[in-house]
């Protein structure tokens, strides 16, 4: 690995003076805030949020031991994703690579910002060749993203093959942990230090139940973060946002969400199985659970007839007659269960 973020930056990038809010030239306490052409009135929702989320990262840094020098903080993870590609991919010249089947929103940002994607496929179990990625890597390539656990599968990716792509890619490697909470697989975050091209990109979306906040996390070395945070929307988190953040953070109902989740993933697992009409019950590492069936169409509208929304992933590479659960509350999976006995009962 050759690694230099200057030679990866895009020329408008590095020369980017970026825009300096009234709260970026000033921190500390102060009695009047003149400063801002902010309302007077309504306090305290009439003052701008911290553009660096000071406090929020100070308690981000203890729960995730990391220094606040190599976090970002944004709306989502779909904000850093959007980012990367915009800071290092010169529009109508770079590419990124991607695994196929895998989180669509890769491709989105990618096509917004006129960027080519080059999707290698996993196998046919959802596995990752590491050397069939890099063979798709070209001159042009700045990013690979790796979802891991993966999305829609639900497997983690070899940890192997991951550093094998990490050590032998010059561009940024994007290692997508939005599921690994629930994953035995480690984290890559303890690792981050070894590896200055790797980024990690977790979520409070999925284990913290915060999926309405729109907080996602950004785990890289401090020159990647400083570009992350030079361009991003001076206020891209809302002060609603970093106080409810704050409020539920740290939090032990966490832990038992997931102890409860794994429970349940487990119960499905094998409930599912039993059923006639399903094929496979795909191994998961994440909070939802992939499955093959039979008449998939019609097992999906009679759900929804029952009031009971999945996911039809039947359209997508390698899913082919598959729907994906998520792994909701006890009552709630109970419901489902129910439900597809009926279906199961009616043929």
């Amino acid at each position: 690995m050759n690694f230099n973020i200057d030679q990866l930056l895009r020329d408008n990038i590095r020369k980017l003076k970026p825009y300096s809010s009234a709260r970026d030239e000033f921190s500390g306490n102060a009695e009047v805030f003149l400063d801002a052409n902010e309302n007077p009135y309504n306090s305290p929702w009439n003052r701008y949020p911290d553009p660096r989320q000071v406090k929020l990262k100070e308690i981000v840094e203890e729960i995730k031991n990391i220094s606040s020098d190599n976090i970002f903080l944004g709306n989502g993870s779909d904000e850093p994703i959007d980012l990367l590609i915009r800071a290092f991919c010169e529009p109508g010249r770079d590419n990124i690579v991607a695994i196929s089947p895998t989180y669509g929103m890769y491709k989105v940002a990618a096509d917004v910002n006129d960027i080519t994607v080059t999707e290698v496929p996993l196998t046919d179990d959802f596995e990752l060749n590491s050397a069939d990625l890099l063979k798709a890597v070209s001159g042009n390539s700045k990013l690979i993203f790796l979802c891991s656990p993966n999305n829609p599968s639900g497997n983690a990716l070899d940890h192997d093959s991951i550093v094998q792509v990490v050590n032998n890619f010059n561009g940024i490697v994007v290692v997508d942990e939005a599921y690994i909470d629930f994953c035995p697989e480690k984290s890559f975050l303890p690792f981050l230090d070894r590896y200055p091209n790797l980024v990690i990109l977790q979520t409070f979306s999925k284990a913290w139940g915060m999926a309405g906040l729109r907080l996602g996390m950004a785990f890289a070395s401090p020159a990647i973060i400083n570009v992350l945070s030079r361009i991003k929307y001076p206020y891209n988190l809302s002060v609603l946002t970093q106080q409810k953040a704050m409020e539920l953070l740290p939090s032990d109902k966490k832990h038992e969400w997931v102890k409860i989740i794994l429970e349940e993933r487990l119960k499905l697992r094998e409930e599912l199985s039993q059923l006639p009409f399903v094929l496979k019950v795909y191994p998961s590492d994440s909070n939802f659970i992939l499955v093959k069936m039979e008449n998939v169409k019609d097992i999906y509208q009679h759900l929804v007839k029952e009031n009971i929304i999945v996911r039809d992933r039947s359209s997508v590479f390698l899913c082919g007659g598959c729907i994906r659960v998520s792994v909701g509350s006890p009552e709630e999976n109970n419901k489902l269960l129910k439900a597809l006995k009926k279906f199961s009962n009616t043929k």
